[in-house]
């Protein structure tokens, strides 16, 4: 059985455990919740660097098909002159 303490009643016994369930509760609900808060900012962080890596991706392609699209027009023949049409009207 449990130890009865002078001056403890069985309410005083009672409120005492209820305040310790209460406790861990809250205790256990705050653990969670710091530990959802890190599994948040983890995954903001790999997102973030995620996108940072796709944005120099498309940068270093945009800037090889810029040279590409350069290079070919200046190794493409001149456009024909076009010679202007007499309509008679």
């Amino acid at each position: 059985m449990s130890e009865f303490k002078a001056g403890e009643t069985k309410a005083a016994k009672r409120r005492d455990a209820v305040q310790r369930t209460a406790q861990g509760v809250l205790e256990s609900w705050e653990k969670r919740t710091q530990l959802v808060k890190k599994e948040m900012a983890a995954e903001s962080a790999a997102n973030d660097a995620k996108t940072v890596r796709l944005r120099a991706l498309r940068l270093a392609k945009e800037a090889e098909d810029a040279e590409a699209a350069r290079i070919a027009a200046e190794n493409a023949p001149p456009a024909p002159v076009k010679k202007r049409v007499k309509r008679r009207g």
